[in-house]
C-alpha cells in the first residue's frame, strides 16, 4: 500500500507519528509530516490506515499497489 502525504495540508498534529512512528516522523523546522516510507509495511498496515483516518486535516492517504 503506498502512503501519500500532502504537507499543504499538514499542521503538525502529529497524530500519525503516535499511530506509526516507524513509517511518519515530523520536520523539526516546520512540524509537517515526513514519510520515512513510502510504502506501509506489511506490520504496519493497521497503524497507518490509523493514522490516515485520524488525521485532522486529511493530510494522508493511501493508495493501493
Amino acid at each position: 500500500m503506498k502512503i501519500i502525504a500532502d504537507t499543504g495540508r499538514c499542521i503538525g498534529a502529529g497524530q500519525c507519528v503516535m499511530a506509526a512512528d516507524s513509517v511518519f516522523d515530523q520536520d523539526p523546522a516546520t512540524g509537517e509530516v515526513v514519510l520515512l516510507v513510502a510504502r506501509a509495511p506489511a506490520d504496519e498496515v493497521d497503524a497507518v490506515l490509523d493514522a490516515v483516518s485520524t488525521c485532522p486535516t486529511g493530510a494522508l492517504a493511501t493508495a493501493e499497489d
